[in-house]
This record gives C-alpha cells, sequence and structure tokens, in this order.
C-alpha cells in the first residue's frame, strides 16, 4: 500500500507540506487535505494555521497536486481506487460528486449535519446544494464557486449607443454593428469555446438548457433534439456570419481569455478567472473597459449560466471522520467563504458574501457576479459524467469545425449519452 501509494504522489508530482497545530495535545489527531494546484496553497496554509489554532489536538498536513481538474482526478482515482486510508478530505471538480457516491469514495455527510441540515444547506447558492447532493445524500459541501460569465466591451457598446445584448441574435446584431463601425479585421465579435475541452460541453448546454431542455430527468435520458439542434444551429450561424472567427473549433478557454484581454473582442463567454487578468494582467489593452452581464437567452427562452467550482468532501477510508467533517463544515462556512474571497477572489457560494461591503470593496464586479452565478445550473449529475462530456463536447467541436452537421452530431449525442444512462 505504501508503495503504491509514494508511486501515485510522484507520478503526480504531489508535495506535502506540514502544519504543526500551535498547541498539541500528547496525542494530536492528523489529518491529510489534499488540494489541487490551481486552488491556491499558500491561501489553504493560512487557513490551516487558523484552525490549528483554534483547535490544538488537531495538526494538518497539505498535499498539493493536480494542476488542472484532470490531473486531480487521476491522482485521487489511483488513491481512491486502492481504498488509500491516508487521505482524510478532498477538493473536487463540481462535476464529480456524483462519481464518487458511486465509487463510494466520499463520506455522506448528512449524519453529521443532524437536526440543522436544512438550515445549513440552505445558505449555500441552491445550485451548489444540488450538485453536491446525490441520490438524496450530501456528498460533499460547496468551497469555490464559479460560472460562465458574459463579458463585453463596454467602451464600445458606449461607443455605438447599444446597450447588452439580452439574446443570442441580439447580440450577433449588436456586435455585427461594432465590428464593421471599427473596420479591425482583427476584432471578433464573440469568441466562445468549440475546441473539444470541456468548454465545449457548457457552449452546447447554454442555448439548450435556456429553450428548456435536459439531459437527464429521474435518472433517465432526456433529449430534445429540436432544442439541442436550435442551439447547435445558433453556434453554426455565428460562425458563418463572421461574429465569430471561421476557426472558433480552435478556441479553448484561455484562448478567449488571451483574446479578450488583447482587445479582439467584444463579447467573450469565459469563466471568472478572467475578469483579474483584464484589470490588472501586465498586458492587458482593456483594463476598466469591461462589463460583465448575464448570459443572452435564447429567443423566447431565459438566461442560464453553466456552472463551476469545486466542494470539500472526505474520505470514506479516513481514519478521522468526525475530526474531518467538523474541518470540512469550517472550510465551507460563510467567514472562511469571505477569506477566500478577499485574499484570492474566489467566487462565494453564500449570496451573502457577495453583498459583504469588504468583499465588494475588494471585488466590485461581485455586485454584477452575483445574479449571473444566481442563474448557473450544474453540468448532467451522474457518475457516467466523463462519457457524457465525451459526447457533447467532441460532438460540438466537430460541428464548429464543419466536419458533421448539427442532425449528424446529434444522432451521435443521442445514441452515446443512451448507452452511458443504461
Amino acid at each position: 500500500m505504501l508503495h503504491k501509494r509514494l508511486l501515485a504522489i510522484l507520478a503526480f508530482q504531489v508535495v506535502g507540506v506540514f502544519f504543526p497545530a500551535h498547541a498539541q495535545s500528547a496525542s494530536p489527531i492528523a489529518l491529510n487535505v489534499y488540494v489541487g494546484g490551481q486552488q491556491r496553497p499558500d491561501i489553504m496554509r493560512d487557513l490551516f494555521a487558523q484552525y490549528t489554532a483554534l483547535h490544538p489536538g488537531i495538526k494538518i498536513s497539505l498535499e498539493v497536486g493536480g494542476a488542472t481538474s484532470e490531473l486531480s482526478q487521476k491522482y485521487l482515482n489511483m488513491v481512491l481506487t486502492a481504498k488509500d486510508s491516508t487521505l482524510d478530505i478532498f477538493l473536487i471538480d463540481i462535476i464529480r460528486p456524483a462519481q464518487f457516491a458511486a465509487a463510494r469514495w466520499a463520506e455522506p455527510l448528512d449524519s453529521y449535519l443532524g437536526s440543522e441540515h436544512e438550515a445549513y444547506l440552505s445558505r449555500f447558492l441552491p445550485a451548489y446544494r444540488e450538485a453536491t447532493t446525490v441520490g438524496g445524500k450530501v456528498i460533499a459541501l460547496p468551497a469555490l464557486a464559479d460560472s460562465l460569465f458574459l463579458y463585453y466591451r463596454k467602451d464600445l457598446l458606449a461607443k455605438y449607443g447599444e446597450l447588452p445584448p439580452a439574446t443570442w441574435p441580439e447580440l450577433a446584431r449588436v456586435a455585427k454593428k461594432i465590428q464593421q463601425g471599427e473596420a479591425d479585421p482583427n476584432l471578433q465579435g464573440l469568441s466562445f469555446q468549440g475546441k473539444a475541452v470541456e468548454g465545449a460541453v457548457c457552449t452546447f448546454l447554454l442555448p439548450y438548457w435556456s429553450l428548456g431542455g435536459e439531459i437527464i430527468r429521474d435518472g433517465k435520458t432526456s433529449f430534445e433534439r429540436g432544442k439541442a439542434e436550435a442551439g447547435l444551429n445558433m453556434w453554426r450561424k455565428m460562425v458563418s456570419d463572421g461574429v465569430a472567427k471561421k476557426n472558433s473549433a480552435e478556441v479553448g478557454t484561455d484562448d478567449t481569455r488571451k483574446e479578450f484581454q488583447a482587445g479582439r473582442v467584444v463579447f467573450g463567454v469565459i469563466w471568472g478567472y478572467a475578469w483579474n487578468h483584464f484589470q490588472s494582467g501586465a498586458d492587458t489593452r482593456v483594463k476598466d473597459k469591461v462589463g460583465v452581464i448575464k448570459l443572452p437567452a435564447m429567443p423566447g427562452g431565459k438566461s442560464v449560466s453553466c456552472m463551476g467550482g469545486w466542494n470539500w468532501a472526505v474520505s470514506a477510508y479516513g481514519k478521522h471522520k468526525a475530526e474531518s467533517v467538523a474541518l470540512v463544515r469550517w472550510l465551507a462556512s460563510p467567514e472562511v467563504s469571505k477569506q477566500l474571497a478577499l485574499k484570492g477572489s474566489f467566487h462565494p457560494v453564500f449570496p451573502s458574501v457577495y453583498k459583504d461591503p469588504e468583499v465588494l470593496a475588494a471585488a466590485p464586479w461581485f455586485a454584477d457576479a452575483l445574479p449571473v452565478v444566481e442563474t448557473a445550473r450544474p453540468r448532467p449529475v451522474t457518475p457516467m459524467y466523463r462519457a457524457i462530456s465525451d459526447a457533447l463536447r467532441i460532438n460540438t467541436n466537430t460541428v464548429m469545425a464543419g466536419v458533421k452537421t448539427p442532425q449528424q452530431a446529434l444522432d451521435e449525442i443521442e445514441q452515446r449519452v443512451a448507452r452511458a444512462l443504461r
């Protein structure tokens, strides 16, 4: 077991960092916490130091690894498949709770919440409660929020006397007007993720959800082709009309961020991390020129965003579950959520924290972010999510590349989703 664990740690370059308690009992309880490299380990260290100061009988070690969600998941797959008991707590991507529940890797938390169960969970943004509850059981507690935002050039819309668009056709009209007026061949009207990455799953879902479409209802396939086809046709029209660039099938998440930051995009669909780059990036050309609003709706539909974020889970194999849950409950508190917002610009999982005066002073744009985050929906909550993700992102990409028609892509999506959910 130890040999396997050392190999896994070396393979994924996990670095262990030990934080001694400020005042330890004769036999302190040691908790081992895993976070990905993108989750600001420096802030986590400070949080753990605060906790051990309050709880001198606890010491916490931190394992840091996995620069991406996929690498973190591969490492956790290795460790938990081996039923390794040395990890007590871990951060998991918002798309993972159903997988961890099906594999019985995460300790259900309901019994630890006791009689305050409903009151406790009601404080979180509703979508995060939904995404972390699987089969009626609480599998994890929300830690960090995120969603897709529509960023737009305030200066250009003002110059042409336009208001931010409420629908995708309106966005196309405004974008074309600005593109024609600026006469800049490098100015894109819209940038979105068409590459076969996880962002393309959201590209598929945004218009589909807007029209009321669902992938799963009551655990079964629920695929509405007319709504899905309308969404894919909308994206293709953005490309064919020159609103989005011809090679949108090659655009990944950070490509949109870089192009918008360079001043070459009017509207950009991207996650919350981009804001700080736009405002304070060394090479930004859009500082103080950016606004953020809800994602446009399809005609006759409603605005919907795609949810991102991370959750705290307790290992089913850990030796100190009660102490681990106590730590996770503290980490998933409004007080810690506020610290994460102030120190790392992480989006809170509590509506109340978005309205906190200190948080708004540090990140004024959170006032505009909250209405967007409140429209965010979790991607399909199922242990078969990976298969569904592959079907959606690969086929969305082929449509953007012109390799398949929307109808051909939907044939394959429908078949692959049905197989995954049998």
